[in-house]
């Protein structure tokens, strides 16, 4: 029996070299599996492998397609004018960071102090860390306590490990139905079955969180209250509260995933209006850099011995070189001056996707790093994230972050963060162009 491994290295040969070029649609898994002489099951593997490796989308009712662009493999923020410019990938930097980050790092190197930073160090860390990351959480007058920080080596790390904590293989997890992708290949890893809820111009409706139960008990709920991914949107206070009332009156945790919230930093997050109910979950990764990363779970006592287990039989602990660096970083005011900088270039950059995209169906935060694009008739999504890459664009279709078998919305989401405001500007402009432009209008080889 062929191995599903060795069928998806073959096709992605094919995208490789361009027999399957972007936005060709796969056969569906039955057909595949005829043509190629594997089980059905064996088919969806691959289907699933191939998606992992982010060379396939999938959209509910049209089937599977070859994805627009594959991963980046340079910095995109020293791309030269004629290379792919990413939209998908999304890490905001700004001028004076390595300069900061370099300072700060300077102490680490002595002799005597690396060699300390270079031991092994478990979740729950040491206390001198455990402050300086609730003090990098705090915001909206909420400060956790240092006693329920525990410490992963990057915030998927800690999601995966608050979910395997709350929700047994096999039993439900309520998630927003537009969601961050990695929270969908976190459940698939678990066994965890994921059950999308409404959202509206507010975010998560409590309501559907209490119609989703009823009909099935969910374990758990995976929330992104400020700053969603990839809606952009935060919930009002008033929402946050409901929120909050229905988690303590059906008896579940949330997950509160809070990676983007530091840019809101005057808003407080579900932990302070549930804070027996909700693990916090954030990471370095946005405030500092993708490379040199860690990740925050914010515990209440009840749950917290299962989720630093998780942690530990994951082999999620933090690496201790980033632990001493960021606890310098927050110490010296680093992180303040480098979340402050992003704050402000956040909203440069959404002024840059007003002007240039303000004609169409947008949505932004002003002080968010991407937007929810609701493409104009008659593009459908495939369509144009395809388009977009014959421009050398690379944009993300609304199917990577449905979730459930409804269709997928004809919207596409834009990140702002990676590419220098001057080629940003440039890639809006294009899609503009393209988006005033029909389907049929396009040239293809």
């Amino acid at each position: 029996m062929r191995d599903y491994r060795s069928v998806a290295d073959a096709v992605a040969e094919e995208i490789r070299t361009g027999r399957l070029a972007p936005g060709d649609r796969l056969p569906p898994q039955r057909e595949f599996a005829r043509r190629h002489s594997i089980a059905n099951s064996t088919a969806t593997r691959v289907y699933q492998e191939l998606a992992r490796r982010g060379l396939t989308v999938g959209e509910v009712g049209r089937g599977t397609f070859v994805r627009a662009a594959s991963r980046p493999t340079a910095a995109v923020l020293t791309e030269p004018a004629d290379s792919r410019i990413d939209l998908e990938l999304n890490y905001p930097v700004v001028p004076e960071q390595t300069g900061l980050l370099t300072a700060g790092l300077g102490e680490l190197l002595h002799p005597d102090t690396l060699e300390s930073a270079l031991t092994p160090i478990g979740p729950a860390g040491v206390a001198a860390a455990r402050e300086a990351s609730a003090d990098l959480l705090a915001r909206g007058g909420w400060r956790p306590d240092p006693a329920r920080v525990l410490l992963a080596g990057n915030g998927r790390q800690a999601i995966a490990a608050a979910v395997a904590a709350l929700v047994p293989p096999g039993t439900r997890l309520g998630v927003e139905e537009l969601t961050y992708p990695a929270v969908k290949a976190i459940a698939a890893r678990l066994g965890v079955v994921l059950v999308p809820l409404a959202v509206d111009g507010s975010g998560l409706v409590p309501e559907a969180v209490e119609e989703a139960h009823r009909s099935g008990p969910l374990r758990a709920v995976y929330v992104q209250p400020t700053l969603h991914n990839p809606l952009s949107l935060t919930m009002p206070e008033e929402r946050v509260r409901a929120l909050a009332e229905v988690l303590r009156r059906l008896g579940i945790h949330a997950v509160e995933d809070t990676v983007w919230a530091f840019l809101r930093d005057e808003i407080p997050p579900l932990a302070a209006f549930a804070p027996e109910r909700t693990v916090l979950v954030d990471s370095l990764s946005k405030r500092i850099a993708p490379g040199l990363t860690l990740g925050f779970a914010v515990t209440p006592a009840a749950v917290a011995g299962p989720v630093a287990a998780s942690l530990r039989s994951g082999g999620c602990a933090p690496m201790r070189f980033a632990l001493e660096a960021a606890t310098r970083w927050q110490r010296d005011g680093v992180v303040r001056t480098l979340v402050r900088a992003k704050q402000r270039e956040a909203t440069v950059r959404q002024g840059i996707a007003a002007e240039l995209l303000g004609e169409f169906a947008i949505h932004g935060d002003p002080r968010s790093f991407h937007c929810w694009w609701e493409l104009p008739r008659p593009w459908r999504a495939d369509t144009f994230v395809a388009a977009a890459a014959r421009h050398g664009i690379g944009v993300a279709p609304a199917a990577a972050f449905t979730v459930g078998r409804h269709r997928a919305p004809n919207a596409i989401r834009i990140g702002l963060a990676s590419p220098r405001a001057d080629v940003l500007s440039r890639a809006l402009a294009t899609l503009a162009e393209l988006a005033r432009s029909a389907p049929d209008d396009l040239v293809t080889d």
